[in-house]
C-alpha cells in the first residue's frame, strides 16, 4: 500500500496553468467580431463614397479645366474641342481689356482687407477676450455675418445702398430727386461699396480666429509684464502679440484666399459691371456667359488657380516644416 508523502499547505492558492484566461479569450473574440461583414460594407460606403465625390468633383474638374485651358470648345459635343495651346493664354495677357483691371480689383480688395477689417477684428477679439459683461452676446453679433450666405449679406446691403429708399442716402439726405448718390451705378463709388459689405463680413472672421490665438496666450506672460511695469498697450505689444505670429500667419492666407474667390457680393450686385470686375466673375461669364467659351475661361481660371497655389504651398511648407522641428 503506498502512502502519498505529499503534504498540502492549507494557505497555498492553486496557481493555474500558463496560458489565457477565459475574460481573455472572450475579449479577442469581441475584437475579431467588432466590425462584421455588415460594418465593413458600411465603413467602407461611409469611406468611399466622399472620397470618389471629392476626386470627380475637385480634382477631375480640376485637371480638365487646365487641360481645357489649351483648347478651345463651346461646350457642344466633345468633338468640338481643338487644341489651341498658348493662345487663350496670350489673348488674355495681351487682348482682354478686362483682365488687367480685374487683377488690379482682386488687389485693392485683398489691401482694403488686410487694412480695415483685419486690424478691427483684432480689436474687438482683444476687448472681448477681457471677458466683459455681455461677451458672447456681442461675439454672437459681431460672428453672424459669417455664418449668413453672401448672397444674403448682398440683398441685404442692396436695400442699405438702394438710392432711393436705402439707409445711407436717407441719413445724409441724398434720396431726393436731382441729388441721389448711385452706390451700385457709379464706376467710382461701387467696388468701395461692395468692399464695405465684404469688410462688414470679414472682421467678424479675423475676431474668432484672433480670439482663438488670444486664448491660447500663456496668462503668465501677462503678469511677469504688469510685475515690470507695463501698462496695457506696451503688454500687447511686446508680449501678447509677437504670440500671436502662428495666428497672423493663418490670417494672412485666408485674407488672400478670401480676396482670389471673391464673387458672390459682386454678382449679387451687379454681376462684376461697371468697374468690378474680378478674376472669378471673368471666369463665370466666359463660361456660362451668352457666348461659352469654356477654354478661354478655363485659361482665367488656371491663372487664379496659379495665384492661389503661390501664397497656399510656401504656407503649407512652412507649416510642415515647423511640425517637423516640433
Amino acid at each position: 500500500m503506498s502512502i502519498d508523502t505529499t503534504t498540502k499547505n492549507p494557505g497555498a492558492v492553486d496557481v493555474p496553468p500558463p496560458g489565457p484566461t477565459s475574460a481573455e479569450r472572450r475579449a479577442a473574440q469581441g475584437h475579431r467580431r467588432l466590425l462584421t461583414r455588415r460594418d465593413r460594407i458600411t465603413l467602407a460606403l461611409m469611406a468611399g463614397l466622399p472620397t470618389v465625390l471629392h476626386v470627380a468633383l475637385v480634382w477631375v474638374t480640376a485637371l480638365a479645366s487646365i487641360a481645357l485651358a489649351f483648347t478651345t470648345w463651346d461646350g457642344i459635343g466633345f468633338d468640338s474641342i481643338q487644341w489651341v495651346g498658348l493662345d487663350n493664354f496670350r489673348e488674355l495677357f495681351t487682348n482682354n481689356p478686362q483682365f488687367w483691371p480685374a487683377v488690379e480689383h482682386n488687389v485693392i480688395w485683398f489691401v482694403v482687407l488686410i487694412l480695415l477689417p483685419t486690424p478691427f477684428g483684432l480689436f474687438l477679439a482683444v476687448q472681448l477676450d477681457k471677458k466683459i459683461r455681455f461677451s458672447r452676446v456681442y461675439q454672437t453679433a459681431f460672428f453672424l455675418p459669417v455664418v449668413m450666405s453672401l448672397a444674403v449679406i448682398g440683398f441685404v446691403w442692396q436695400l442699405i445702398y438702394n438710392p432711393d429708399t436705402g439707409l445711407i442716402n436717407s441719413i445724409i439726405g441724398a434720396n431726393k430727386p436731382g441729388h441721389y448718390i448711385d452706390w451700385i451705378g457709379d464706376p467710382d463709388l461701387n467696388l468701395w461699396a461692395i468692399l464695405i459689405a465684404a469688410s462688414w463680413r470679414h472682421a467678424g472672421y479675423m475676431m474668432i480666429l484672433y480670439l482663438a490665438g488670444l486664448k491660447s496666450v500663456d496668462p503668465a506672460l501677462r503678469e511677469a509684464s504688469a510685475l515690470d511695469g507695463a501698462n496695457e498697450w506696451q503688454t500687447f505689444k511686446n508680449v501678447v502679440f509677437p504670440t500671436l505670429r502662428p495666428t497672423n500667419t493663418v490670417v494672412l492666407v485666408v485674407t488672400i484666399i478670401e480676396a482670389l474667390r471673391a464673387f458672390d457680393l459682386v454678382f449679387v450686385f451687379n454681376k462684376g459691371a461697371q468697374g468690378t470686375e474680378l478674376l472669378s466673375i471673368l471666369v463665370t461669364n466666359n463660361i456660362i456667359g451668352e457666348s461659352s467659351r469654356i477654354g478661354y475661361g478655363s485659361a482665367i481660371a488656371v491663372v487664379l488657380l496659379v495665384i492661389s497655389l503661390a501664397v497656399i504651398i510656401p504656407y503649407l511648407i512652412a507649416t510642415f516644416r515647423k511640425e517637423r522641428q516640433a
